[in-house]
């Protein structure tokens, strides 16, 4: 105005500054975010291994789950391997794939940092036993990296120990000196078996139990706990297991709604892994969930929300039904119904990311 704007027109100017600065960032931000985005991008385009094992050893962080993290890597060709004893250092790590792929990648070894319940000085008492000796017995690894009770029981839910422990028959794997690997049940119950108390009388002793014949754990008895230890799992996605049990509803994979139509009627079943509810949405939430092919992005207008408001925060596994709408590449899914199938999960424990 002291320039000489009339007021209106200064009232206006002033009104768009103050609507941008609802979103808006400086220059110098925005720039740097963009170099950070490129580097990224080239390092997951090019080098997909040492992308995961980065992102893996950052947590917790950034908007995806380590599941979400590690199924996208195996998608692109990355081979990862389990937690185990004999090999895992601390943080996850990069090894050779020998697995004879046509490929440039490393394996990603996950690292003893992925098992709730374990310490870090633990795990570094473990990497510095095992590199004068390998592990005999669980009763060796427990002596020699002087682990208590809780941490081999962590250790035995977590199936790090199928290579340590083993047993005489009925494994399912080569184990040391060309014996059976015990299953995670067999590993528990020889854990429970080492005294770990730590005195000098009992550190010179050895107990000998007899191996047991324990029934290895079912596929979904494996998936429930390696979501409890590792909050991942590398066997069959939740949702796979679940294919029968969702047939009822006519959903389909996220691979196959990616070929549908726009204005197509389309069912999705997946884990909840995202809810956004942005200030600048008016009520909208924008909602991803996860199967065993990929991601779907669903929008749930606000008349949606607030009439199916319980499946919509409270689902871990949740089945809509809408329109399938795409644009190019941009695809989502318009809910028009909800449905909690959190029940058919039989207690698994995933956990969605929600932002406002």
């Amino acid at each position: 105005v002291q320039k000489g704007y009339a007021p209106e027109y200064a009232e206006r100017i002033f009104k768009q500054i103050e609507g941008f600065g609802e979103y808006g960032f400086p220059e110098s931000h925005a720039a740097s975010f963009a170099l950070l985005v490129y580097v990224s991008c080239w390092i997951k385009r090019h080098h997909p291994d040492a992308f995961l094992a980065a992102l893996l050893n950052s947590q917790p962080m950034g908007f995806y789950a380590p599941a979400q993290l590690v199924r996208d890597a195996r998608e692109h060709g990355v081979t990862v391997r389990p937690v185990d004893v004999r090999v895992s250092e601390w943080e996850c790590t990069l090894e050779p794939d020998d697995a004879g792929q046509q490929s440039l990648l490393h394996a990603v070894r996950l690292g003893l940092n992925r098992i709730s319940g374990l310490s870090q000085d633990a795990a570094l008492r473990i990497v510095a036993a095992r590199a004068h000796a390998a592990f005999s017995d669980a009763e060796d690894l427990a002596r020699r990296a002087r682990l208590n009770a809780h941490e081999l029981r962590a250790l035995a839910q977590a199936d790090a120990l199928r290579g340590v422990v083993v047993v005489g028959g009925g494994g399912d794997g080569d184990g040391q000196n060309g014996l059976p690997e015990a299953n995670r049940h067999q590993a528990a119950w020889a854990v429970a078996g080492v005294d770990t108390r730590p005195t000098e009388l009992l550190r010179a002793t050895r107990s000998h139990e007899a191996p047991v014949q324990l029934a290895a754990p079912s596929e979904a008895e494996a998936m429930l706990a390696d979501y409890r230890s590792l909050g991942l799992t590398l066997n069959r996605h939740p949702v796979a297991m679940l294919r029968e049990q969702l047939a009822t509803f006519k959903v389909q994979p996220a691979a196959v709604l990616r070929t549908y139509p726009n204005g197509r009627i389309a069912r999705a079943s997946g884990l909840v892994t995202h809810r956004q509810r942005p200030e600048t949405a008016k009520g909208t939430v924008f909602v991803t969930i996860e199967d065993e092919t990929g991601s779907v992005n669903i929008i749930v207008w606000p008349a949606v929300a607030d009439a199916q408001r319980k499946p919509l925060l409270g689902a871990r596994l949740l089945t809509v039904f809408g329109q399938w709408q795409r644009e190019g590449d941009v695809m989502h899914l318009l809910a028009a119904k909800l449905i909690d199938h959190s029940a058919l999960l039989q207690g698994l424990e995933t956990r969605s990311r929600n932002f406002r």
